[in-house]
């Protein structure tokens, strides 16, 4: 999974992604600090893995990953090439989903690249730079496809989704707010639309605002009112205390975390809402060379989750033996989980569970 981080200059962003990765990310008080996209590679936090080794005694734990990028600060006109605009549009479109960073804090010594504070209009610039950029792709397209469509029921019906886009982008919009059938779905994949993307919209806070209660930052509920009008997401976050966190060891972390009553980072929500946004699980393989887990969709079905550890494990799938996470730790080993009858064979139409634990069988 590769989340971009975007947001206007200043707003936080770079120190967000420098907290959450310790990637190391230049961040200054002036516009276009990153230019070229710093990536980082972070682990998904699970606990389930840790128990597994122990159970196992495992030379190797393997948790899933994310993959950070830093995109470059936009501003107004970057459809049209303003800044660093067509760089910053191509890097957006190799992401699976964005997290807009919007500042919602005030801090004379920290300038704002427009004057003044407004997380809303700060949405606005970004998203309708957006919408720009997917209005000139979607009329190319349309102009193209229409002039088949009379002829070809296929392009008449992506003809007629396009329109329905077009529409939608011209009142300013994204495309996102739509719901779409899965014969258009498969249509969209060819369009790669930028307001088609999932956004989680990262609201940085000030530290006493996040310790105080952020109900009553006003920025923060303006933010959440306009993400549930564009089925978007809320993260209200503090990225000067990631920043403090990420330089912690693992137990002055946790001692950190309950002298702020926070029982998670901002890092591990971040990542939650990422996976619940796009849709993933994980399920785990265990034994004593290795125990990993694995990020598939919901609703995968065991061969095409076999799949994910080898083309040939899908190619050759037999069968998969299943237990669920809960049931083989209750248990303590898998011996006893399978006198008791828990350990399940299961076949091709078997949808993956969140937490399962499986063995493929195959043959090639």
């Amino acid at each position: 999974m590769k989340l971009g981080i975007v947001g206007l200059t200043n707003v936080g962003k770079s120190t967000l992604f420098n907290a959450i990765t310790q990637a190391g990310a230049q961040s200054a008080n002036y516009p276009f600090c990153t230019i070229e996209p710093n990536v980082g590679i972070v682990s998904v936090p699970d606990t389930r893995l840790e128990v597994l080794a122990k159970m196992y005694n495992t030379e190797k734990v393997t948790p899933a990953t994310i993959e950070f990028v830093d995109i470059a600060g936009l501003v107004k006109g970057a459809s049209r090439g303003e800044g660093l605009g067509n760089k910053f549009l191509s890097h957006i479109r190799e992401v699976d989903a964005i997290i807009h960073v919007v500042r919602c804090f005030e801090d004379t010594n920290i300038i704002h690249v427009e004057g003044s504070v407004s997380p809303l209009r700060d949405i606005e610039t970004i998203n309708l730079e957006l919408i720009f950029a997917d209005l000139e792709m979607v009329d190319k397209r349309y102009e193209r496809v229409s002039k088949i469509a009379r002829n070809d029921k296929k392009y008449a019906a992506e003809a007629q989704l396009l329109q329905k886009i077009k529409e939608t982008l011209d009142d300013g919009k994204p495309a996102r707010i739509l719901e779409y059938t899965d014969e258009e779905k498969e249509m969209l994949k060819e369009i790669a639309l930028l307001t088609l993307k999932p956004v989680i919209y990262a609201a940085n806070v000030s530290e006493t605002d996040f310790t105080n209660g952020i109900e009553n930052n006003k920025f923060v509920q303006d933010v959440t009112k306009f993400a549930q009008s564009e089925n978007a997401q809320v993260l209200p976050i503090s990225a000067k205390i990631e920043e403090d966190i990420s330089q912690l060891e693992a137990d002055e972390k946790q001692i950190f975390l309950e002298e702020m009553n926070l029982t998670q980072s901002g890092l591990d929500r971040l990542i939650q809402k990422s996976y619940a946004l796009l849709g993933l699980i994980s399920y785990l393989t265990a034994g004593q060379p290795e125990v990993r887990a694995w990020t598939i969709t919901k609703g995968t079905k065991a061969p095409q989750a076999a799949g994910k550890i080898h083309t040939d494990f899908e190619r050759g799938f037999i069968r998969a033996e299943v237990i669920a996470y809960d049931d083989l730790v209750a248990n303590g080993s898998m011996t006893a989980a399978k006198e008791k009858g828990l350990v399940r064979s299961e076949g091709k139409e078997y949808v993956v569970k969140d937490g399962d634990i499986i063995l493929f069988r195959f043959n090639v």
